[in-house]
């Protein structure tokens, strides 16, 4: 289905310019925090360790266990080691652009939120000392480009983002006859590609989801901070009350009757079993979920979903 004002793709002049987006989200300075290693609460940086700093003269509250004996020993007074935050690590994003990702009703296509988010996230980590890397897939590709700290780097991912969306009205291209969800093939790539510790976004639809994907996000929960950006569209979840629409499908346009009652309660039940289905996928995979709509200017959206700062830790 489209609206011929809708933007259908973005290309990478546009994507490169989303830094400064991204430099709107006001991200806080990349330098490592020094700490005095007190332990009094967990880190919410898994993956990350402490790395020396520098020894000074023991201060009231320092902890005692932080001190450094072998220097108090030879200036006869007592020192203590100062550690800093491990800042850098690997941000891996999936970023779907399948054929249900070439839709839209209002703002923009969801190929285009979607390649605009996984834009200003990687420039957000890049900034942030950390590694950016992506596995950037759709119905007919997947392309892994493994987290490196190089601009180079994020501008090959966003290359990779306008290779792959689509750029005409063809059909949606037929599944994988092995029936296996690109989805599913992707969090598999992912548990191969991500180090322990990975701050990983998945962004897609989730239109694509099956019995295993809650499985498969699990396990890549286990050992990395997982969260996925869910792309919508206000049309996709109510119809309106009348008219007459198109909806794209592999042999061509299927023109449906908004207004026909047994057409809305069909569309009802499938959007509430999708729902369903969605919920208790990241329900048992333990994974959050948020959601970025097609309507959205997605640099907005953004900085209600991240932490203070712009903060994607």
């Amino acid at each position: 289905m489209g609206n011929t004002e809708a933007t259908t793709h973005i290309g990478l002049p546009d994507l490169i310019r989303l830094q400064a987006d991204a430099r709107a989200l006001k991200l806080p300075s990349a330098r490592p925090v020094r700490s005095r290693q007190s332990g009094l609460r967990r880190s919410p940086l898994r993956g990350r360790g402490m790395a020396f700093a520098e020894v000074r003269l023991y201060q009231p509250g320092d902890d005692i266990r932080s001190i450094d004996w072998r220097v108090t020993a030879r200036r006869q007074e007592p020192h203590t080691k100062l550690y800093e935050e491990e800042r850098e690590r690997p941000v891996l994003l999936l970023c779907d652009l399948g054929p249900s990702l070439f839709f839209a009703s209002t703002g923009a296509f969801k190929q285009v939120r979607c390649a605009q988010v996984a834009a200003i996230l990687a420039w957000l980590a890049l900034w942030s000392g950390d590694q950016v890397g992506g596995i950037v897939f759709n119905g007919e590709a997947l392309s892994v480009l493994r987290p490196a700290r190089r601009k180079k780097s994020v501008l090959r991912f966003l290359d990779t983002l306008d290779q792959q969306q689509r750029r005409d009205s063809r059909g949606p291209t037929q599944q994988d006859p092995s029936g296996k969800s690109r989805l599913d093939t992707a969090l598999t790539e992912a548990r191969r590609v991500a180090h322990t510790g990975s701050r990983v976004f998945v962004i897609s639809d989730f239109l694509d989801i099956s019995p295993d994907t809650s499985s498969l996000l699990s396990a890549l929960a286990r050992h990395n901070a997982v969260s996925a950006l869910r792309i919508v569209d206000p049309l996709e979840q109510t119809l309106p009350k009348s008219g007459r629409f198109a909806v794209a499908g592999p042999e061509g346009a299927v023109w449906f009757d908004a207004g026909n009652p047994r057409f809305q309660k069909a569309w009802n039940d499938k959007v509430s079993h999708h729902e369903h289905r969605l919920k208790e996928c990241f329900r048992t995979s333990g994974v959050t979920m948020a959601e970025v709509s097609t309507a959205e200017d997605p640099a907005i959206a953004l900085k209600l979903l991240l932490g203070p700062g712009g903060r994607i830790g």
